[in-house]
């Protein structure tokens, strides 16, 4: 994508901070040379259809998947050569439940699980499957998909871990459970510090708790920014034209989409407001409205293949 669409962060502190990263499986590109910044004490969104390169992302966090080149730091931490450090600080949740041991209760895993973890909260972990309405004597194998995923859930946050790494973490929840989970997402990270990277195809489900999005298609990042930046500097733009009127040859600004109906144009365009707004006027169109998007509609811009 050309234009001035930022795909890195201003320098600071960082949570995550990969550089170059590129992963194939066979002939399939999964990711290229993605270089990821998250804030420390961000929530920042990965987003972008499935098969986009979100779940590699976060296994190369975690040294689950290794990446073919580039290098991946988890506070300071290569997720390689300090693998175990890495992942004592990420609470996970995975895009799929595979258990491999399905005999197993949930209580016996989340007792299993504890164990690893000094810094486990057992009373939080009670409340957090009371919350969730989970049943400690049912087996693995027993769980619909959204019980598991409120189980791993329990799992992420009941040691309350310096990173999380969530994947899909509402799929498969009904809505009320939906909102339960994300008011409780909410309240832990008023409650832990906490930085959270969150993979989604559906970001509007978890808009009000995020301040910093990544956009990534074909496993490449399009765009890299802090929400308010992506208010202020992404809008539509209604003109009226002339007839006869030619469009003019540039623009200082990335036009993600340029929509046509007879004397009409609107324009969805990155870039500085008044500038923009000042180059269309100077063409001889009529801008008869400038207007932010809803980060559902700013996504799908920036998803684009044609932008």
């Amino acid at each position: 994508m050309t234009g001035p669409i930022p795909i890195r962060l201003p320098d600071g502190d960082r949570a995550i901070a990969t550089r170059g990263i590129a992963k194939r499986f066979g002939r399939q590109v999964a990711l290229r040379d993605l270089t990821l910044d998250v804030p420390l004490g961000a929530v920042y969104l990965l987003v972008g259809p499935n098969g986009a390169g979100k779940s590699t992302s976060l296994k190369v966090l975690l040294d689950l998947v290794r990446a073919d080149d580039g290098t991946a730091e988890v506070f300071g931490l290569d997720v390689r050569t300090d693998a175990p450090a890495v992942r004592a600080n990420i609470g996970y949740v995975p895009e799929r439940h595979d258990w491999g041991y399905g005999w197993m209760r949930v209580g016996r895993l989340l007792e299993y699980h504890a164990a690893y973890y000094p810094t486990w909260d057992r009373a939080y972990a009670a409340r957090l499957t009371e919350l969730f309405e989970l049943s400690l004597d049912r087996r693995l194998r027993k769980l619909s998909k959204g019980q598991a995923r409120r189980v791993h859930l329990v799992m992420a946050l009941a040691h309350r871990p310096a990173l999380l790494l969530l994947d899909e973490p509402t799929d498969g929840l009904d809505p009320v459970m939906r909102d339960e989970v994300l008011g409780v997402l909410a309240q832990h990270l008023t409650e832990s510090p906490t930085t959270v990277l969150l993979s989604t195809h559906h970001p509007t489900e978890v808009e009000t708790i995020a301040d910093h999005i990544g956009v990534l298609r074909d496993g490449e990042l399009r765009a890299q920014v802090p929400l308010a930046t992506l208010g202020r500097h992404l809008r539509r733009y209604r003109t009226e034209v002339p007839e006869g009127w030619s469009s003019p040859a540039t623009l200082d600004g990335a036009v993600l989409r340029r929509v046509v109906t007879q004397r009409e144009i609107q324009w969805t365009v990155w870039g500085e407001e008044p500038e923009i707004m000042r180059q269309l006027t100077s063409s001889g169109v009529v801008v008869r409205e400038s207007a932010p998007l809803s980060l559902h509609e700013a996504t799908l811009a920036l998803l684009d293949p044609r932008g």
